[in-house]
Formats: structure tokens, C-alpha cells, sequence
């Protein structure tokens, strides 16, 4: 379905990625993780893309986030102010979650953690008793989108459990180095036989952390995945 909305406000997450949030259409609605297709421009330059939710079926507003490179879609979309109109066909997708699965392990990178931190905000709002360990893999300290956020949630909330991992550390960072790997996986989600994974990223990324469950001899049918196509 389409519907008609308007931006309502815009969040700088790190240097090059922000958040757009829309108010939430009525009658729209849609599952954590799903995705919509967002329309900018008029009927002579409209471009068109899809992009997942960042934000959660609980919360009272619509939010997509982006990494901003540069093209011409990324270059409209980070123009958006409050009160601009765009429209969004959707929800899509079936890379989801409500409340199947109680023990759960996120495998993420980069912009990947936009459907991952809808699914811990969905599962934190309806205070479920999943227990979700989220492996974060990013370039840098500052690239780690929604870190105040997933800090404070792990803090108040014991089960659930965030680590990041930076593959170009700079010299103050104490934590985890290096991409995910299957000894990461091992150290940080020891029962992950016992756990439905949920993978998102770039399609490389996404491709490499399904090998590694297999590697690990994870059911197929215990591993979700959704990748994200080039970013433009």
C-alpha cells in the first residue's frame, strides 16, 4: 500500500550516517524488521528506494537510517528537513521477528543494524523474554550508529547483550578487533547452537557470516538473513 507522509525530525547518528523520522501514517503498520520503499522527488526526477525500519512497531513514529555516500538519492535524502513530504509503499519483507524465537544471535554490519535495532527495541517494548547477543562489526569507533543507545539498553536490560567489534581500531579503543569470525562466535555467543540468527549487511558480509554458521554446523533453518544491495 502507499501512503503520504511528512519528516518530522532528522538525527545525526555518526559523521556520515543519519536518521530520517516520519509520522507514522494511519493504518499503516508492519512487522520489526520489514522494510518500505521511499519516494523523493517530483514526477519528472522521482527516485525510488527501499529501505528497512529503524525504528519499532511500538514506537509512535516511522524511521529509516542511511549512510550518506554521496549519489543523488543520498544526496535528496540528507536535503530532508521537517515538514517535507515524501511517500512510502509498504511494509515488505519477511526478514522478521514478534516473539518466535527466545534465544537469539545478531550478526551485523555497518548500516546492517538498522532491522536488528528494530527487532531489540520491538523486543524490549513488549518486554519479551528473548535473549538477544548482538556481534557488531564497523570500520571505526565513530561509525558505530545507535552506540549510546545499545549501551544503555544492554545496561538495563540483562538479556541482552551488545559487542562491538572495530576492524581499524584507533589507539584508544579497548574493545574487540577484527571482522567477525567464528571464534568471536564461539567466545561471545557459546550456546549459539541453541539460537536463531538473524544476519544483516552487505551482501558480501552477509554471504561470509551464513558460511560461518554452516561452518559451525548451524541449521539452516536457524539462520535469517537480509542483505543490503551496493549503498547509493
Amino acid at each position: 500500500m502507499s501512503f503520504e507522509t511528512r519528516v518530522i525530525e532528522v538525527i545525526q547518528r555518526t559523521p556520515d550516517v543519519k536518521s530520517i523520522r516520519f509520522e507514522k501514517p494511519q493504518g499503516f503498520s508492519y512487522i520489526a524488521g520489514q522494510y518500505v520503499v521511499l519516494t523523493l522527488g517530483n514526477s519528472s526526477t522521482q527516485m525510488k528506494k527501499p529501505f528497512t525500519l529503524s525504528s519499532s512497531p511500538t514506537e509512535g513514529f516511522l524511521e529509516i537510517t542511511k549512510k550518506l555516500t554521496g549519489h543523488p538519492f543520498s544526496n535528496a535524502l540528507a536535503d530532508l528537513m521537517p515538514g517535507d513530504r515524501v511517500s512510502i509503499n509498504g511494509p515488505y519483507g519477511e526478514f522478521t521477528f514478534q516473539k518466535e524465537y527466545n534465544n537469539i544471535g545478531m550478526l551485523s554490519g555497518g548500516i546492517g543494524i538498522t532491522p536488528l535495532r528494530s527487532m531489540i527495541k520491538y523486543s524490549i517494548d513488549k518486554k519479551l523474554s528473548a535473549n538477544i547477543v548482538l556481534l557488531y562489526s564497523n570500520s571505526s569507533e565513530s561509525d558505530i550508529a545507535f552506540r549510546n543507545e545499545l549501551e544503555d539498553v544492554q545496561r538495563k536490560n540483562p538479556n541482552i547483550k551488545i559487542i562491538d567489534t572495530i576492524t581499524r581500531p584507533g589507539m584508544d579503543w579497548k574493545g574487540v578487533t577484527g571482522r567477525i569470525n567464528s571464534e568471536m562466535i564461539k567466545r561471545f555467543i557459546p550456546d549459539y547452537q541453541e539460537r536463531t540468527f538473524f544476519t544483516c549487511g552487505p551482501l558480501k558480509m552477509v554471504d561470509s557470516m551464513v558460511s560461518l554458521l554452516s561452518e559451525l554446523e548451524m541449521p539452516k533453518e536457524q539462520i535469517k538473513r537480509e542483505s543490503f544491495p551496493g549503498e547509493n
